[in-house]
């Protein structure tokens, strides 16, 4: 096994800062090959048939949005928008835990990866993640930017991971909720993590971070994909998990800037990342090719998927999770962007999965409509997809991605829809959930349906088009899309039963006006007035 670890580029700015001045060893930016050997030795992880690389996370095989708290500070308590998912502790809280989770590492190897988070020089964040697994310090490598040799030996870090995966809190002394934490301290630049291994936690950690930081520099931060056509037109997905915002932005026909984090700035779009965290649940490589090859190469990751006595994965398998995943560099993705970085997009789009059955399969918004639809954040969960849940279920998530929004939502809308409005960029409402009833009724828009209303509302083709008005939304709905048969345009019409239709149409309406009254107090009438009519 190599021996020669310690000869990798190191920071001058070393641990000193994290309390860390006593540890026993640190590993600095080990390459993917050295990260596979310390894994699979240190246990952490296994190889598939394929040698990516498997790694069970345990009894947390998603994000622990009600162990994630954020320090109430002086400088920045005032800014936070608090309650819900940005739920405040104190600093003495933080401080004691920081101190034991330090002396815990004292003595424990630790593997530091410096890295960028955006890939835009300008408005690039340097990124550190510490941690007892060697798993994370992978996981860092694939999913954020990796410096030059040159560079890392004067990284200095704007804001730290420090994860300690096997130290467990004690609600009663500590003041957690849990033996699990994810602690933000803004002032400190400190992200704490404990008591879970899952790796989402670091990466939505830092880009909880970012959508603080940027739009303080009148800098969209979008929890969206983003591709680009031949053309040079961008394009921007925004969608809750589920709603085939990394599927539908892995169009081999299209250039891959990024598939889930980005930046709008005055010259474009950046994307936060280097790779990708892909959903497995059910892939194939006839509907997601490009994502499926991923699962077949050395140095992806696999988690929580289930494998066969060849080792060959299971992705139809969700005896672990319904949360199964594949983290990979975008480099993996053949089509993708060599920058990360975009020009001002032509098109924006809000995916759903409408469980319902109501919502058109693509309709255009107004600027209005847009910050509405955008602040309501909505998608649905089927029966079967959580504990509990028997039939379709209503999500909002403002912003599409609330967990990491530590602003205000209306914050976020109004600098999107400045940013629309000077750019004129189209925004599109597109369904890729349920049609012609609901589910267990009617069926799943066909994937080939979707990309084709997406290429002719990308390429300009629809401008051209007639819409009509849907009654209930006020949507705009093109009369025909070449190469989609018409009775799927209009979603009332896919029902047999017109009435059940109007129905569960008025239904969720309800569902977004209830929703939307948490907002009332900071939207203005104009987008009050761009919601749903009873």
């Amino acid at each position: 096994m190599n021996t020669d670890y310690q000869k990798q580029p190191k920071s001058k700015f070393g641990l000193d800062y994290l309390g860390l001045k006593n540890h026993k060893e640190a590993l600095w930016n080990l390459n993917p090959a050295e990260l596979y050997e310390q894994a699979i030795c240190n246990g952490e992880a296994s190889l598939t048939n394929k040698h990516a690389l498997l790694v069970h996370t345990g009894q947390y095989t998603g994000r622990s949005p009600k162990d994630k708290f954020t320090v109430e500070e002086p400088s920045t308590k005032d800014d936070i928008d608090w309650g819900g998912f940005n739920q405040p502790i104190s600093s003495k809280v933080f401080d004691n835990l920081h101190k034991k989770v330090a002396n815990y590492l004292t003595d424990k190897k630790l593997y530091v990866k410096d890295l960028h988070a955006g890939a835009d020089p300008k408005h690039r964040l340097n990124v550190r993640v510490v941690s007892e697994a060697a798993y994370h310090a992978l996981f860092a490598h694939n999913m954020f930017i990796n410096p030059s040799d040159e560079d890392l030996k004067d990284h200095e870090p704007g804001f730290t991971v420090l994860a300690a995966p096997k130290f467990k809190a004690d609600p009663e002394k500590d003041g957690t909720r849990s033996t699990t934490f994810i602690l933000c301290s803004l002032e400190k630049r400190i992200i704490l993590i404990g008591g879970t291994l899952y790796s989402g936690e670091v990466k939505k950690g830092i880009f909880a971070v970012l959508n603080y930081l940027l739009p303080k520099k009148n800098i969209m931060a979008m929890h969206c994909s983003a591709n680009m056509d031949n053309n040079g037109k961008t394009a921007v997905y925004f969608g809750l998990s589920g709603t085939g915002k990394t599927t539908l932005s892995a169009d081999s026909d299209k250039i891959l800037i990024g598939d889930d984090e980005h930046g709008w700035s005055d010259d474009g779009i950046f994307n936060f990342e280097g790779g990708c965290y892909a959903k497995t649940i059910n892939l194939s490589p006839e509907q997601e090719p490009e994502i499926y090859k991923t699962t077949q190469m050395p140095g992806t990751i696999l988690e929580n998927v289930v494998i066969n006595k060849d080792r060959e994965p299971d992705f139809d398998d969700d005896s672990l999770t319904q949360n199964t995943r594949c983290a990979y560099p975008i480099s993996f993705i053949p089509n993708a962007s060599d920058t990360g970085i975009g020009g001002h997009p032509e098109n924006v789009i809000f995916l759903t999965a409408d469980a319902f059955g109501v919502l058109p399969p693509i309709s255009k918004l107004t600027p209005e409509q847009a910050m509405y639809h955008f602040i309501s954040g909505y998608t649905a969960k089927v029966a079967g997809t959580e504990r509990g849940v028997t039939e379709p279920q209503a999500t909002f998530s403002a912003c599409f991605g609330a967990p990491f929004m530590p602003l205000h939502p209306t914050v976020y809308a109004e600098l999107l829809a400045e940013k629309i409005r000077k750019h004129n960029s189209r925004v599109w409402l597109v369904n890729t959930g349920w049609t012609g009833g609901l589910y267990g009724e009617g069926s799943r828009m066909k994937l080939s349906h979707t990309r084709k209303m997406l290429s002719e509302a990308i390429a300009g083709n629809l401008d051209s088009v007639t819409f009509e008005t849907e009654p209930v939304f006020g949507l705009q709905i093109p009369t025909a899309v070449d190469g989609v048969p018409t009775n799927v345009l209009n979603p009332r019409n896919s029902w047999k039963d017109k009435a059940q239709y109007d129905k569960k149409a008025a239904e969720l309406a309800n569902m977004f006006k209830t929703n939307f009254e948490k907002f009332s107090d900071h939207a203005s009438d104009e987008i009050l007035n761009a919601g749903p009519k009873l």
